[in-house]
């Protein structure tokens, strides 16, 4: 066998592997289809909302959240972490225009401490706001100022943890797919995110793997509490991740795809998408160049060899690219269908995992230069430690 030939079979490898023995990712048949057993009592919960310049997005968020139709004691509780758009006054319009005014708090977050991430320590004074309550809740509904929920998502959410012993239930929420750069992709952020975190593992007890997705987790209070809570992922940048490790070894967790829930916050350009990104795509990696330059070449090996052999190669070398080729377009149908996005982008796959190695490379240079995890104006993940 030549070279070519003995590269092409490797990336066929790799996609024999990745469809038949990473726990099925790419089925994303882990959803909340299903309707759990209701309890038979309904804890009281309270959802935690941190908001730093949010006002242009609370006005759906918060109706969503106060329009529960939940049958045990609810509150939400939104931290504005020193917004300068109005997001408070936001969020009070947002909470009349419903009747909600008694059931939400908003509450001015206090400066930024060393050592902290911004949303974490929003989190963290809303779970303190939380723990004074009279009525102390028996669940936590952490979710983002730019997600809707539908007005069954907390019951449902609460009745799975029930009905499981779960100490986190986290919902993937449906992000927004209207533009271009966002139909392009998008459907793959998903999907990379499903390889990277197969959802079969995360919801098998067992398994060292966990995840979450952080715009919408459910956590169990004691067991939170018991976990650290937030002081023990203070700097996290990917902090659901974070997150669902701590309650992982608490006890089961489980992380779905799903309808109820979904991302308001628009990508319409390429930027916006890749500031997302490269927000965090270097701290998956531990900010490490070593695995930097592992993760550039088995995303060159796994998605840019097959096209590539396919289109250059001859003989085995070309076959084997062909078939590796066809299989990461299979694989990714399942994810398409769910955004209602044509399956030819599944051709695509190569191209759009090019941009994605580029987002990684620009988060890695990003760090280099003290401005990591950029969000809202904050670099979270800079050389020097500072916020």
């Amino acid at each position: 066998m030549s070279i070519s030939d003995i590269i092409a079979a490797v990336a066929l490898a790799l996609w024999l592997y990745l469809i038949l023995g990473r726990g099925g990712f790419w089925r994303g048949s882990e959803r909340d289809d299903a309707a759990p057993p209701e309890p038979d009592a309904w804890p009281a919960v309270v959802a935690i909302v941190p908001a730093r310049n949010e006002a242009d997005s609370v006005g759906e968020c918060l109706p969503s959240l106060l329009g529960q139709d939940y049958p045990g004691p609810f509150h939400v509780i939104l931290v504005d972490d020193d917004s300068q758009d109005g997001t408070a006054a936001a969020a009070g319009r947002a909470a009349a225009a419903v009747g909600g005014e008694r059931r939400l708090t908003v509450v001015t977050g206090r400066a930024l401490p060393a050592g902290w991430t911004g949303k974490l320590w929003a989190l963290a004074q809303g779970v303190a706001h939380a723990e004074q309550r009279a009525d102390s809740p028996g669940y936590l509904l952490l979710t983002d100022a730019d997600i809707a929920h539908r007005p069954d998502s907390l019951a449902w959410l609460v009745a799975k943890a029930q009905a499981c012993e779960l100490t986190l239930v986290s919902l993937m929420a449906k992000l927004r797919c209207e533009s271009p750069a966002e139909r392009g992709l998008i459907p793959a952020f998903i999907f990379f995110f499903q390889m990277l975190y197969p959802f079969a593992w995360v919801n098998r007890p067992g398994s060292a793997t966990a995840a979450a997705a952080g715009g919408c987790v459910l956590v169990r209070t004691d067991d939170f509490k018991a976990a650290g809570g937030v002081d023990a992922i203070r700097a996290a940048v990917i902090d659901d991740c974070s997150m669902a490790k701590i309650m992982k070894a608490r006890g089961p967790i489980w992380l779905g795809l799903t309808d109820r829930v979904r991302s308001i916050r628009p990508y319409p350009k390429l930027d916006d998408i890749w500031l997302m990104v490269s927000r965090s795509a270097y701290a998956q990696l531990q900010y490490s160049p070593l695995l930097l330059m592992v993760a550039v070449a088995g995303l060159t090996l796994t998605f840019l060899v097959p096209p590539a052999m396919a289109i250059f190669a001859s003989g085995g070398a070309r076959i084997f690219g062909i078939i590796a080729w066809a299989l990461m377009a299979l694989a990714f149908q399942p994810t398409l269908r769910l955004y209602r996005v044509s399956p030819l982008w599944g051709i695509a796959l190569p191209g759009i995992a090019l941009v994605y190695m580029l987002f990684t490379v620009d988060s890695a240079y990003q760090y280099g230069r003290g401005r990591g995890g950029h969000w809202k104006g904050r670099f979270q993940a800079n050389t020097s430690g500072s916020q």
